[in-house]
């Protein structure tokens, strides 16, 4: 079996795939017309988000049998167009699924006690102690909206505090011992802390907008480490300029291109330079999942789910 890697990845993973018998060819300057001139000679091509795997891409890949992803998310293919065309469709969540419990942690301590401030006003030359008094985590009610790997591993990470943790979910009974699960609107009314770790689909983009913010009754702090899409910016700022969201943590951003490696292309909407101008706000450009050790595992992972499916073929 031929595979075409269009990013590049751990060397372990074409090491590996070298190993078990595997042909790998790399193009990663190529534009996709030109790779879909090629991409018949191929049954398999292994993804991070170079560009978007849509019909026209899979019509031209007459012999493909898989696509994986290195990385969670698989919203850049159209995986009901794939499984159509019995393509099996490879993603690894849980190569990065502890990268992300970690970055979220650290976003809302940060926050809590304002460190992004303070280390900025300590590098001008200003000693400012009681305009940086931070607040604890302990008490506090931390609401997870997907519990899927993300959300599992965050809540993971929180059982070191003195922390309440509820989650929603769409799927039913995925509640354990680090989270209760709970309605929307239970979540809504209880939690001090939203952190999302949702996919995109159409179910959640610009889910966090101006009527699911209200629907809050306290407060509540913001993280977000899933996609950039499902918070409504506009009203994001709004919410932050009122009080109503009391700071946010965001590695991804409404206006970051679907590849991930570029925010935007042309000017800076407005809206964008209010939000990196609020003091409440940390920023960081989508590497939640990105360390040292998810490079390896996110490649060792996609390599194990290939070598099930396919290494007998």
């Amino acid at each position: 079996m031929k595979i075409l890697h269009l990013d590049t990845n751990h060397p372990l993973l074409i090491q590996q795939l070298n190993g078990l018998g595997f042909t790998n060819d790399e193009n990663y300057t190529a534009s996709k017309e030109v790779i879909e001139q090629d991409i018949h000679q191929y049954h398999g091509c292994i993804i991070r988000s170079r560009f978007n795997i849509d019909k026209q891409f899979l019509d031209a890949a007459t012999n493909l049998k898989f696509i994986g992803r290195v990385g969670a998310g698989l919203e850049n293919i159209d995986c009901d167009y794939a499984q159509q065309k019995g393509i099996k469709l490879i993603a690894a969540p849980e190569g990065n699924r502890n990268a992300v419990g970690e970055h979220s942690l650290a976003m809302l301590l940060s926050l809590f006690n304002k460190l992004n401030k303070a280390d900025k006003e300590v590098r001008e030359g200003q000693w400012l102690r009681e305009a940086n008094r931070g607040i604890e985590l302990d008490g506090k009610t931390v609401g997870l909206i997907g519990y899927g790997n993300m959300g599992k591993a965050f809540a993971k990470k929180l059982r070191g505090f003195d922390v309440n943790v509820l989650c929603y979910d769409i799927k039913p009974k995925v509640g354990d011992a680090n989270a209760i699960q709970v309605s929307l609107e239970e979540l809504q009314e209880k939690a001090d802390v939203l952190s999302l770790h949702t996919p995109e689909t159409p179910l959640t983009i610009n889910i966090v907008d101006s009527n699911f913010i209200n629907a809050f009754k306290k407060s509540f702090w913001l993280i977000n480490t899933a996609r950039g899409k499902s918070v409504v910016t506009q009203d994001l700022v709004s919410a932050l300029k009122s009080g109503k969201i009391l700071g946010a943590g965001l590695d991804v951003l409404e206006y970051e291109k679907s590849s991930f490696e570029n925010l935007f292309s042309s000017k800076m909407p407005e809206v964008l330079e209010s939000l990196m101008s609020a003091e409440n706000v940390i920023l960081t450009p989508h590497v939640a999942g990105w360390t040292v050790e998810s490079k390896e595992k996110l490649a060792q992972t996609i390599v194990d789910k290939i070598k099930i499916e396919f290494c007998y073929l």
